[in-house]
């Protein structure tokens, strides 16, 4: 029996959908990056983007574990000037954008390099139920 390669040829990207209305943030940031990177295909290559788009709905429902991680947990960007150090609250970036927490939380979890940025850029986040992406009829993905 010979073994099986993957060529991008052979890829069929689908298109989901996840609500993330009371789901973890970790716990479903894991999830959608199994989904990005295509972990749970048959045909599964960690050399090749054989992933799925993903659309999240709800962004700004998702639950924080954690007694006072709304005041201690801290997103840092630095503009490359001497103090330019720049931080933001976790509460204060879910009350401005909620769909940036998840978008950094599963950019954390994809490849480094230009096959990771190709991944992340088949996600699609949003603070609302709405988005504009019915004409790809996605399924919908119910996470436990």
């Amino acid at each position: 029996m010979r073994t099986r390669t993957v060529k991008a040829s052979d890829v069929r990207p689908e298109w989901y959908v996840v609500d993330a209305t009371g789901q973890t943030l970790g716990r479903l940031a894991s999830h959608v990056a199994q989904i990005l990177r295509g972990k749970g295909k048959p045909l599964y290559a960690p050399y090749i983007d054989n992933g799925d788009f993903v659309v999240v709905v709800n962004a700004g429902r998702v639950a924080i574990t954690g007694t006072n991680k709304m005041s201690t947990k801290f997103y840092y960007r630095h503009s490359g000037y001497a103090g330019g150090l720049r931080s933001v609250s976790l509460a204060e970036m879910m009350a401005k954008h909620p769909e940036r927490v998840l978008e950094h939380a599963i950019r954390g979890m994809l490849p480094r390099g230009p096959l990771g940025r190709h991944m992340y850029n088949k996600l699609k986040v949003y603070a609302g139920p709405e988005h504009p992406h019915q004409a790809q009829q996605p399924k919908e993905i119910e996470l436990k």
